[in-house]
């Protein structure tokens, strides 16, 4: 756990490392604790996005 909600979570990554995600709370309640991420790109920068989100959670 992060100890962020999923909201928190999805606005400090954007500001922090520019990785937009979309929280799961935004499919319910039950989201809450996940995130959804898009996998319509370049195999590229998906690997630079899951980097930045890895560097993410190492600062938390």
């Amino acid at each position: 756990s992060t100890g962020l909600s999923s909201e928190e979570f999805s606005t400090q990554l954007l500001k922090s490392k520019k990785v937009a995600v979309v929280p799961g709370t935004a499919f319910g309640e039950c989201g809450e604790g996940h995130i959804r991420c898009s996998y319509a790109t370049s195999m590229e920068d998906l690997k630079t996005a899951l980097n930045r989100i890895e560097d993410f959670t190492k600062s938390l």
